[in-house]
This record gives C-alpha cells, structure tokens and sequence, in this order.
C-alpha cells in the first residue's frame, strides 16, 4: 500500500454519489492530486473538519494507478477564517484559486504551493488591499513561470536611468527610453503611448521601483508600504495584465 502523507490546499471539490466528495488538491509534493473523500459530507465525518476551503491541511491518501485516490485522513494546520468573513475577499480568493490552477500542469513546483498560501496570507490581513494582492499575485505566477521582466536595464543593456521615462517593449521584455527625459513630470501616472509594442503609456522610475518590489517580494503587504501604492498599482496593473495573459495565458 502506497500510503503518503504532505500538506494540501483545495482547489475545487465537487460532490459525488450521497456523502462522498471529489476534491483537487495543491500539495508541494506531489503537485495536484484528485482524492476521493469518502463520507465527508455526513456530519460526524472525521475527514470534513481537515479539508476546509482557504486552509492549509495535513493529509494523507493512498495512491493507485487511477486517476483518483482515496483520502484516509486530514488534519487542519491553518484556517483563514478572515477570508471567508468578507464576500469580497472571498470571491477574489476563488479567483486567484482558478487563475492558479489554469496557470499550472498537474505536477506544478512547490513554489506555486507556497505562493498560494502566501495569497491567502494577505487575504486574511484587511490591512492590504484587493488590487495590491491581485497585482502581486499576477507578478509572482510571471516570476515562477520564468517570465520576470528586465527591470534593471533598457532594451540596449543600459542602467534604467532616475531622469528618464520609459514605454515597455514585450518584444525585449524591458523598458526602452521615452523620446523625452522625465524633467519636472512627477505624476504617478503613466503618460499615454502610441505603438503596439510600447506597453501601456510611460513608466518613471518610481513606477519601476514599485515594479521591481512586487516581482521580488514573498508578501504583498510589500507593496502596502510603497507611498502612492494605490496609484502605482493602478498605472501598474495594466502591463502586468498584459503580460500575464501574453505569456502565461490565463
């Protein structure tokens, strides 16, 4: 008996039969596993109280040659119950669940495991705002997917300068120069841009900075502390959004 034992965060689940439930699972072991939980929906299950949404679980299954495995048992490690207390982090919550697991094959890195819990993470805290998480969470998937933009350098290996505005070019996945230098332009906005590969309008330091934190950041309450962080991430959310459904396709 293939017995095995990891951690594991619901992905979907979807009833089956009386009191039986089919439930994917993200594990940093053994990517997505499909387990069958057998008698979970009667009140005295012993398996309903380790599986919650928005958790973090102790489980172990026993694997087989099909496609779905029978779960024997779970122990909740984590529960963020703030989520699930306000209807609009919850639904956001499912969204970055689905956007997760289309962004990822069945045997996904652990890094992808991690960055789940850490969105639930800010989730939990209502101190960071919505878009900040959602912007973050577009940036990392980018990160782990390879898919990090140069944001040191311009498209000809130059050091971004702190004088100069830039437009983003995908082709080169970096920012190239702005026919004029920032001068005294100290709008948090981006200016509009013609050009199909210019990305979305011209981006000053400040917005490469803040950039550059959310790609290498862990948490986005990170980006919370960046003054402006609301502005920024409205001049932000755009080009990653771009990028995100570019490369990753979700």
């Amino acid at each position: 008996m293939n017995q095995l034992t990891t951690q594991g965060i619901i992905l979907s689940r979807t009833d089956f039969g009386e009191a039986d439930r089919i439930i994917t699972m993200l594990t940093p072991d053994y990517g997505k596993v499909r387990l069958m939980a057998r008698g979970v929906r009667r009140l005295k299950s012993k398996l309903a109280g380790g599986i919650e949404l928005f958790s973090v679980s102790h489980i172990t299954f026993i694997k087989g040659r099909g496609e779905i495995d029978p779960l024997i048992s779970t122990r909740l490690i984590i529960h963020y119950e703030s989520i699930v207390q306000d209807i609009s982090r919850t639904m956001l919550g499912y969204d970055l669940i689905k956007m997760l697991s289309r962004a990822t094959e069945d045997q996904p890195e652990a890094d992808y495991f991690v960055l789940l819990q850490q969105a639930f993470e800010a989730l939990n805290d209502p101190d960071v705002e919505l878009p900040l998480i959602q912007l973050w969470f577009a940036m990392q998937l980018l990160r782990i997917g390879g898919h990090t933009p140069n944001l040191r350098a311009d498209t000809s290996g130059q050091k971004l300068a702190a004088d100069q505005t830039y437009n983003f070019s995908f082709d080169d996945m970096a920012f190239a120069p702005a026919e004029n230098n920032l001068g005294s332009n100290s709008d948090s906005r981006p200016e509009t841009s013609s050009g199909t590969n210019s990305g979305q309008g011209r981006f000053t330091p400040n917005h490469i900075k803040f950039l550059r934190l959310g790609f290498s950041s862990h948490h986005a309450k990170a980006l919370s502390q960046v003054q402006g962080s609301k502005e920024m991430a409205e001049a932000a959310a755009p080009l990653v959004q771009t990028m995100l459904s570019t490369y990753i396709r979700v």
